[in-house]
């Protein structure tokens, strides 16, 4: 007998026809940079893991120094191919690294059907973290210390990209979240997250007590504890993680609102380490395309810069 297919089935099967098409189309461009999609099993998930990379023009495996690498997450019901067939991610990098404006490094794409959390329906977090960045580490010459790292997304991919920097501020440099789906208290009634598996309870409802468990808030104390230094101590032992956050202004999620909240928050933490930037339009690639080269820039400060750079940078 066959099943009737769920919102969720058809939405992320109907994503990956827009990528396949987008594929084909990235396919056919001359670019600088070796895009290629891969996979590997996940023993955290128990099936295939999906990603897509970047490396850029004339990458090395025997270079002298390992590549800074960003680790890039798609939004809800999205996949491993939205960032670098909708998102314009191979040509972004293309332009700001021929331009001097970043280094040579690699982007790598993962796909996941859940929002980034151990969720109801997939571990993501504990993929990501346990699978996905050593097999990166193995597979490809990239750094595989803070500095070398960073970490961004849009929308759910953002609000993933929030929690694991407040989660893991050892693990990146900095991060980026484009139009983040962070919300608090709550998703808004039209947000995907409420009838995202993710987030539903066996009877088929949102879970309100798993959301507020599993958003940045729950982070927020102890990402403060391990960035603020101690009585009598010059710094801190984890460095806070630099966060470049963006809107647009007529988001039907009301992005900007949260994006705002998101930013004061964190300023009390890391004042000076938040960048906001508002942009016209809604929660659309075309805003996410349009503020992706300021993402990267600003987390290029950070990722890959020398101590005597951060040292200038943060006044020192």
């Amino acid at each position: 007998m066959l099943k009737k297919p769920t919102i969720a089935r058809c939405t992320r099967w109907a994503g990956y026809v827009v990528g396949v098409f987008g594929w084909l189309t990235l396919s056919s461009m001359t670019l600088a940079g070796e895009v290629s999609r891969e996979q590997f099993f996940s023993p955290t998930l128990g099936y295939d893991y999906p990603y897509t990379v970047y490396l850029p023009d004339g990458y090395d495996k025997q270079a002298s120094a390992p590549y800074p690498v960003i680790y890039l997450l798609h939004g809800s019901f999205g996949n491993e191919l939205d960032w670098a067939t909708r998102g314009n991610l191979p040509q972004t990098a293309d332009r700001l690294i021929e331009a001097g404006h970043l280094p040579p490094a690699v982007f790598v794409m993962p796909g996941s059907r859940s929002w980034w959390v151990d969720g109801r329906n997939e571990a993501a977090r504990s993929a990501f973290f346990n699978d996905l960045l050593p097999h990166i580490e193995a597979t490809y010459h990239v750094g595989t210390t803070r500095q070398l790292r960073g970490v961004g997304g849009l929308s759910a991919g953002g609000y993933g990209a929030v929690n694991f920097a407040l989660e893991r501020p050892d693990m990146f440099a900095a991060a980026a979240a484009l139009s983040p789906a962070s919300y608090v208290p709550a998703p808004p009634a039209n947000s995907s997250a409420t009838r995202h598996p993710a987030f539903l309870n066996k009877q088929g409802e949102f879970d309100q007590a798993l959301w507020e468990q599993l958003n940045y808030t729950a982070h927020l104390e102890g990402y403060r504890l391990q960035v603020t230094p101690r009585p009598y101590a010059e710094q801190s032992d984890t460095p806070p993680v630099p966060l470049y956050i963006s809107a647009g202004r007529s988001d039907v999620y009301d992005a900007e609102f949260h994006a705002r909240q998101l930013r004061q928050t964190m300023e009390r933490i890391q004042p000076g380490d938040v960048r906001l930037d508002l942009y016209p339009g809604g929660h659309t690639w075309r805003v996410w395309r349009a503020s992706l080269p300021a993402a990267l820039n600003f987390m290029f400060q950070y990722v890959g810069a020398s101590e005597e750079t951060l040292a200038e940078a943060s006044g020192e």
